[in-house]
């Protein structure tokens, strides 16, 4: 489909999208020979990369429409900020924000989950036609989280993260990063699982650039398959981060945000490779291809004589 065709890319003055009404899709329509593609849709004033792009429902779903029809199997909606040092959004705020969006793009076919750290927000979220909940809030989750968790069975992203966006920089202090990593997720994991949540509904992060340094990234990558091996789907969210543009440093000037994303297709295929269930890009068509070229080389590969 052309860009012409996709609903809400018209002028700025146009209407809200019209959107076509097509047969709701579900968790199981999702592809299962290959890793996802998670698309970031931030509804936000100052995300470190896109913020104040999508502030408006009519952007926000043309974007979010944008990255369905470009191949996303995904779409994340935020609308608060997780980046270190963010101001914290009220849930009323970031619900007025978000909504409007996921009942958007549920009502034309988008699977989609929701960028979020309040209970509150989860519990409308998933009421208005989300379906995954992907909570950064690490080691420091609302209490109430767990219990909604097991109320509706949702999918939910448990994400390794300690202390919070005003702190999370000095709790990057580790002897052995995995090890201690794995630990602390375990032990969060158990909490969901005390409280009634299904251990197949839990996806794991390890949570790169929340209280984690640029070698503390690059280990974790290089750990993936110790993070499979826990039994869980592992989501891989590497996009143009400050790590990358670390490593693309020329003339001691770090790369850009959006200098980044043929690096984080290059991490894209490197965590198919190692079986991660998903990626989560703000670039869908890039990683879309890496993943796909990931998978064929698996796919061919000889048995040994």
């Amino acid at each position: 489909m052309s860009l012409g065709a996709i609903p809400g890319t018209g002028p700025a003055t146009s209407p809200l999208p019209v959107i076509k009404k097509i047969t709701a899709r579900t968790l199981a329509d999702l592809p299962a020979d290959r890793t996802l593609v998670m698309g970031i849709l931030n509804i936000t004033e100052d995300s470190f990369s896109d913020g104040g792009k999508y502030k408006s429902a009519d952007d926000a779903i043309s974007h979010g429409l944008r990255m369905y029809y470009g191949g996303a199997d995904i779409i994340d909606v935020g609308g608060e900020s997780t980046r270190p040092g963010a101001e914290p959004v009220d849930p009323d705020e970031e619900q007025q924000r978000i909504l409007p969006v996921i009942t958007a793009l549920a009502k034309a076919g988008a699977i989609i989950s929701v960028d979020t750290m309040h209970t509150s927000t989860a519990r409308a979220a998933l009421a208005a036609g989300a379906h995954i909940i992907n909570d950064v809030s690490g080691l420091t989750h609302e209490p109430d989280m767990p219990a909604l968790m097991a109320e509706t069975g949702a999918p939910y992203v448990l994400m390794h993260r300690r202390g919070d966006a005003a702190t999370m920089v000095t709790e990057a202090n580790y002897t052995d990063v995995v090890s201690e990593v794995i630990e602390e997720m375990l032990a969060l994991r158990e909490r969901f699982v005390a409280a009634g949540v299904k251990p197949e509904a839990l996806i794991l992060d390890p949570g790169l650039g929340f209280a984690k340094d640029h070698e503390h990234n690059w280990e974790l990558l290089n750990a993936l398959d110790r993070f499979t091996a826990l039994g869980h789907r592992v989501l891989v969210g590497t996009s143009r981060k400050r790590f990358l543009g670390a490593l693309l440093t020329v003339d001691g000037k770090p790369a850009a945000p959006t200098e980044r994303d043929a690096a984080t297709a290059a991490t894209s295929a490197l965590a198919a490779a190692n079986g991660a269930w998903g990626v989560r890009v703000h670039d869908v068509p890039s990683s879309l291809d890496a993943i796909k070229v990931a998978h064929a080389w698996s796919a061919a590969r000889v048995p040994a004589l």
